[in-house]
């Protein structure tokens, strides 16, 4: 057993699925480790459930919140596990994107002299003030084969002069709705009967530069507030207790064209995406979700900046912030004009986990 694949939160989990997928089509066989960055460890557990994965041979919830803390925890109880299963002869780790478990997984993994295989690498913001940048330039440096999504993303390893391989191989999250896109007839007659709207909005709202801001939190509202289209507002934990800290929970629930609903699952939220409008969102991988030939819509980036330019350059997203003026103008815009989006996407076409499982057997063959 040669390969380790380390996820810790929801979005690991889902961009890692068809690698997994690809791996059990082939029979080989892998360590699978859950780190349970994320507090809501049960949810993961569905999530794992949901997508047909393999129980983790290993997961642990940690007892640190604080970054540090966390990081260190998490490094101390992965080389544990590693050394549990098969004496540590592993030879390649497989991790996705650019969390605290990430950096953990690989650090821990470089030190143990295993090598490492980035699942999206080679994604640049560029904005200093999200911790995700910092980790996924320091997971770049130190990894041996660079899955990069885009052309884009292998010029920003190739301008940074990594050492490791780069592989440009399309991005996961496409295989991932190829492979699961049919389950949203399962679930979407009764998502849909739960939307009070016709025609709706869907946001999300809840990166750590935005939501710990009082007064960024404060225009989130007021765009809310003032949106020419009813919203549908699946509200994550962390902007939940930041409204109800700042004392903003009783202004964002007079909002009669709003609907909050609590966090959805993979399928449930694919059917919002399908059924909805226009998207407004400060996540990453949302931007490339729209993207997706069978879901095609435009998209509001609540950010200064964005990791997928590719979104942009192809017309499906707009970084436009969060100065209330600015979105509520281009939400206008999209409103009123009809928009034509390409039919392919800009992040692959669906192939990506079998390229990154060719080059993962080949390297161990070598």
């Amino acid at each position: 057993m040669n390969i380790v694949i380390v996820v810790g939160t929801r979005p690991e989990i889902i961009k890692m699925a068809p690698v997994i997928k690809e791996l059990e089509r082939r029979g080989i066989e892998f360590t699978f480790i859950h780190t349970g960055q994320h507090f809501d460890y049960e949810m993961s557990q569905i999530f794992i459930n949901e997508l047909g994965l393999p129980k983790p041979d290993e997961s642990f919830i940690l007892e640190n919140n604080d970054p540090v803390s966390q990081i260190g925890e998490m490094m101390i109880k992965l080389e544990r596990s590693l050394e549990r299963h098969k004496g540590g002869k592993h030879k390649i780790m497989l991790i996705q994107g650019d969390t605290n478990t990430m950096l953990a997984a690989g650090l821990t993994a470089l030190k143990l002299g295993i090598k490492i295989g980035h699942v999206e690498a080679g994604l640049r913001s560029f904005d200093w003030r999200m911790p995700e940048e910092h980790n996924r330039r320091m997971i770049d440096h130190v990894s041996h084969y660079l899955f990069a999504p885009t052309e884009i993303s292998k010029r920003n390893l190739l301008e940074e002069h990594v050492w490791g391989e780069i592989f440009v191989t399309g991005n996961t999250v496409i295989d991932a709705i190829d492979i699961y896109f049919n389950k949203i007839r399962d679930v979407e007659e009764k998502v849909m009967q739960q939307i009070r709207f016709e025609r709706y909005a869907l946001a999300t709202f809840h990166r750590a530069e935005n939501v710990d801001n009082l007064h960024i939190l404060r225009d989130f509202i007021r765009i809310l507030r003032k949106s020419p289209i009813p919203i549908v507002f699946p509200i994550h934990p962390r902007t939940r207790k930041r409204l109800q800290e700042y004392g903003l929970w009783n202004e964002i629930e007079e909002i009669k064209h709003l609907q909050i609903t609590p966090p959805q699952g993979y399928f449930e939220f694919l059917t919002l995406m399908k059924n909805s409008t226009v998207i407004m969102t400060d996540s990453g991988g949302l931007q490339e979700e729209a993207t997706h030939p069978k879901i095609r819509k435009p998209v509001l980036v609540l950010r200064n900046s964005t990791e997928r330019p590719e979104a942009v350059i192809h017309g499906f997203a707009k970084v436009v912030g969060v100065n209330p003026v600015v979105v509520l103008t281009e939400l206008e815009k999209i409103l009123s004009n009809e928009i034509k989006l390409p039919e392919y996407s800009p992040f692959g076409d669906g192939k990506a986990s079998i390229r990154i499982t060719n080059i993962t057997l080949s390297r161990l063959e070598e």
